[in-house]
């Protein structure tokens, strides 16, 4: 991927609607002519899609203008002119479509398929021929009306891309050769930091065929929440995750520390992203001095997070990276039934409200009443 875009400001005007036509019959040895004149055409709709195969927002931001095909003008012999072709916007999923002024969410593209389409701005109606005017008072009307104008707005188009994982790490402790030693994916890596400098993803193949879909995005430093380094500005490509991997490079002088670091800065950004469940590697083990760090850092979360999985391992050596695989899965598993379970209770409880009056009936010893028989 070239270049990476996830935001874009685009102006998007729906097409204006032809206008109709004012028009008589003109034939030889048809003395009584009446009004012909058709109907103009509809201008195009702006309409937005989702594409799987687009992964981000470039191409849309260096076009910016988007406009739909105008309607066409009617014509004589009742000819309807011809509707504006549609402006089709395609564009990755986890894409939100926001007002560029005021930052009102228009709408988010998370869950929608390939072939739904999102009509954003309706072209302008086309305008009615003499045609329609002509009455026993008004034989020969010479009115017509105008098309009806296209609609425009300026927008902010914000692409969050949909993962499962995210990678979460100070830069070079090793997100990215995790990602290349578990995923499809092949980032970038050298031995200097800020070396990913877009987010990566990748897909992790279960045994059970269900994949997860592993985000790699460029480290983060202290004071990322406020601005620094690049981390803050691809944050937002983990809000969608349903967990945190956490990466600390136990080689590092200030590992120690790494983790609270790291947390306060996610929590600056989002307290939404520390509230993911997530589980703790601590990398680089096989160098001196890095397993007991690793020791320390596991007994210091654990008084504060039992329930937090602290991982040591290493992966250049290829240690650990079972387990870590099978955290990885154990996690999504977790929180894909906690989903289901959620889901299950809202349609339950929706179920029981509409059926309540349904379930009333007569009790067994209750007498039937007959209309005019006597109680």
């Amino acid at each position: 991927m070239k270049q990476f875009a996830d935001e874009a400001i685009i102006e998007v005007t729906s097409g204006k609607g032809g206008n109709g036509c004012v028009s008589f019959r003109r034939e030889k040895y048809v003395p009584m002519g009446g009004p012909n004149g058709g109907d103009g055409g509809k201008g195009g709709d702006v309409v937005f899609c989702v594409k799987r195969n687009v992964k981000t927002l470039a191409n849309i931001r260096f076009k910016r203008f988007f406009k739909a095909k105008n309607g066409g003008d009617g014509m004589g012999w009742n000819k309807y002119g011809k509707d504006g072709e549609d402006i089709v916007i395609a564009v990755p999923p986890g894409t939100a479509i926001r007002d560029a002024e005021t930052k009102e969410l228009i709408r988010e593209f998370t869950t929608e398929s390939e072939d739904e389409r999102f009509v954003f701005l309706k072209g302008g109606n086309g305008g009615w021929g003499n045609v329609h005017f002509k009455s026993s008072t008004n034989q020969a009307p010479r009115t017509a009306n105008k098309g009806q104008p296209g609609e425009y707005r300026k927008l902010l188009l914000e692409l969050s891309i949909m993962a499962d994982i995210g990678l979460v790490g100070f830069p070079n402790a090793g997100k990215s050769s995790l990602l290349d030693a578990f995923t499809n994916a092949r980032p970038k890596i050298a031995p200097y930091p800020f070396t990913t400098k877009i987010p990566n993803l990748g897909v992790l193949h279960a045994a059970d065929e269900q994949d997860v879909i592993i985000a790699d995005i460029p480290g983060i430093i202290e004071g990322a929440s406020e601005g620094a380094g690049l981390g803050i500005r691809f944050l937002k490509h983990i809000s969608r995750t349903q967990g945190l991997l956490f990466m600390i490079d136990c080689s590092d002088e200030n590992c120690l520390s790494a983790y609270k670091t790291l947390c306060s800065e996610l929590e600056g950004f989002s307290k939404d992203l520390l509230s993911k469940p997530h589980i703790v590697l601590c990398n680089k083990i096989d160098i001196e001095g890095a397993g007991e760090n690793a020791e320390k850092i596991a007994a210091e979360i654990q008084k504060t997070e039992p329930e937090t999985k602290v991982i040591p391992v290493s992966v250049a050596a290829h240690l650990g990276m079972n387990d870590v695989r099978l955290a990885i899965l154990d996690l999504f598993n977790k929180v894909n039934e906690t989903e289901k379970k959620a889901e299950k209770a809202e349609k339950s409880t929706e179920n029981k409200k509409s059926s309540f009056l349904e379930s009333r009936s007569v009790d067994e010893f209750m007498e039937e009443q007959v209309p005019g028989s006597e109680k």
